[in-house]
């Protein structure tokens, strides 16, 4: 849909599937308050709107016809991709600084844009990343907090390298730390250790805050934390909440909360887990929330997929240069550890990568780190000889395997036997890039329902469920999966850990045969079989296989080509960020 005021450049960007009727709106109100004319102008105030849109925090307006793709929308299927280094992309964007709508330089008064070192910021954007910046230099200058570190080998047993023992050294030592790695390194078997290492010290009781952007993210987090808590001498009422509930909602406000910079959180050390899931506007929120004296834990995965929102926070926090340059280990967790340059380097951020996974087998291990390096050749020859991974160019074989599962699924569902039909759900999922088209979701919901022979938008026994929105009344949160099996009073819904729930109390719920990759982080299941979109598809990244095949604890399959295997491994996600600099002064 083409916006009917759109002329010019808006005009042919909107008309390629660059530019959505949102950005052009948003570039022609500003044009109209600041009289602003100049088509070079008006398309880079698109570009930076559509940047927020599609997750990047500001635009690079240098690079920025190499590095755009188009929407979904006009990528999947058979409709033509057009490609955005063939549109009329000016070659000269000096007009932009001397906008009166842009701001340029750090220090320069307020404008709706900014200009920085290169980048262009709508700039509510620039302000938060100039206060995520500004905290995280400000802790980094701090003078580091005291601890004894002497009970680290009785937390941390066995022999070096460890890199557990180095992440909780690294944490407890500083203000601002990032624990990161892989599923099943580790992670939160470290934090727990880490909590009893700040518990154990002398002085005041540490209090504790535990939290993940959503529901499902905190109470895995604290089911893991209170399952360890006995044996940790860790109190066992530790609670984990999502980020939005700890800093408090405001019912005047979208974007800011109860705890900010004037009433701070009242914690110790604060714990936040799948870290690569927030976004920079609720990152910002959260550092200036944290009191200047207390810890502040980031945990998760950079490599998986980035958050809904503008921002790729803890991939950047990362891979962003050390302000002090590179650090040596901790001496009571350096014996042994082969650190190279890099990760010395992230090191003098707080940074430590677990590196080992407990959770799946050598092939699926080499797979993804094979998809992290961007190693499309070894991609592409483990899928296609690797055990238990196969790259199938068609989803024939699904059928009757989906068939299969389905009808054991149903006769555990059938006898009311709720834990076996929840662990029987747990072997198996459908993992797709889109929500909707022929690759999508919807589709693929559609497609095993008809062949498991059940009717669309009736309850069956046997039917997989996904909660969709966080029902508090019944402790259930947007991502938990359930399945209907029959009780003796009528079809209940199972969920793991409580008594199945009359489906009259169900509000928010789908049938989840199939899972978007996003949906799917943080949980784990025995296969997967991941359903690729065709190259053409801006979803197909890297970060997107990754996530997929890392889901799986013994088998892999890819439904797609060749082609669009090495597509996603040779397209990491772009998300322009300035974090990554040192620049804004």
């Amino acid at each position: 849909m083409i916006p009917t005021r759109a002329t010019g450049l808006l005009a042919v960007f909107a008309e390629a599937g660059v530019l959505a009727p949102a950005d052009v709106h948003v570039a022609l109100r500003l044009s109209r308050l600041g009289g602003e004319t100049d088509q070079t102008v008006l398309l880079a105030a698109s570009l930076a709107v559509r940047g927020v849109r599609t997750g990047s925090v500001c635009v690079d307006l240098s690079t920025v016809a190499e590095t755009v793709v188009p929407e979904e929308d006009t990528a999947v299927g058979d409709a033509p991709v057009p490609d955005p280094v063939e549109l009329p992309w000016p070659t000269d964007w000096s007009a932009v600084t001397a906008s009166p709508l842009v701001a340029v330089g750090p220090d320069a008064p307020w404008q709706p844009l900014r200009w920085v070192d290169g980048l262009l910021y709508l700039d509510r954007y620039w302000q938060q990343e100039q206060l995520v910046r500004a905290e995280l230099d400000a802790r980094a200058a701090q003078r580091p907090p005291a601890v004894d570190l002497s009970s680290l080998p009785t937390l941390f047993p066995g022999p070096a390298p460890d890199r557990q023992r180095l992440a909780a050294a690294v944490a407890a030592g500083r203000w601002v730390s990032v624990i990161t790695g892989g599923p099943g390194t580790g992670k939160t078997h470290t934090v727990a250790r880490l909590l009893a290492l700040l518990v154990a010290q002398e002085g005041p009781r540490v209090r504790i805050a535990l939290a993940a952007p959503t529901g499902k993210a905190a109470a895995r987090l604290q089911e893991s934390v209170r399952a360890q808590a006995a044996d940790l001498g860790l109190p066992d009422d530790l609670t984990a909440s999502t980020l939005h509930r700890l800093l408090g909602w405001r019912p005047d406000s979208r974007s800011r909360f109860k705890h900010d910079a004037g009433n701070r959180l009242p914690f110790d050390v604060v714990v936040v887990d799948e870290s690569s899931m927030v976004p920079l506007t609720l990152m910002a929120r959260l550092l200036e929330a944290v009191r200047p004296t207390a810890r502040l834990v980031l945990v998760g995965d950079p490599d998986q997929l980035t958050p809904v929102e503008a921002g790729a926070v803890l991939s950047d926090l990362v891979h962003r240069p050390a302000t002090g340059g590179a650090a040596a280990p901790p001496p009571e967790a350096a014996h042994d550890l082969d650190l190279d340059a890099t990760e010395l380097d992230q090191l003098g951020n707080g940074v430590v990568r677990l590196r080992v996974s407990h959770r799946y087998g050598r092939s699926i291990g080499a797979l993804a780190e094979a998809v992290r390096e961007g190693q499309a050749d070894q991609v592409v020859e483990l899928l296609t000889h690797g055990e238990g991974l196969s790259l199938d160019p068609t989803p024939d074989a699904l059928a009757a395997e989906v068939r299969a599962a389905a009808e054991e699924l149903g006769a555990a569902a059938r006898a009311g036997d709720g834990p076996a039909a929840l662990a029987l759900l747990g072997r198996h999922r459908l993992l797709c890039a889109h929500r909707s088209g022929p690759f999508g979701v919807a589709h693929w919901n559609d497609q095993v329902t008809r062949w498991t022979g059940a009717l669309p938008g009736d309850w069956w026994p046997g039917q997989p469920l996904l909660v969709t929105a966080n029902d508090y009344d019944n402790a259930l949160f947007n991502g938990d999966t359930g399945v209907v099996v029959r009780g003796p009073d009528g079809l209940r819904a199972a969920f793991d850990g409580r008594e199945p729930l009359p489906l009259s109390r169900l509000s928010s719920v789908r049938t989840a045969h199939a899972l978007t990759v996003h949906r799917s982080q943080g949980s784990q299941y025995e296969a997967v079989t991941v359903l690729l979109p065709p190259v053409g598809s801006p979803l197909l990244t890297r970060e997107l296989l990754y996530t997929a095949v890392t889901r799986a604890s013994a088998r892999v399959r890819v439904v797609g080509s060749e082609e669009s295997v090495r597509a996603a491994v040779a397209r990491p996600v772009v998300r322009a960020s300035g974090l990554r600099r040192q620049i804004g002064g």
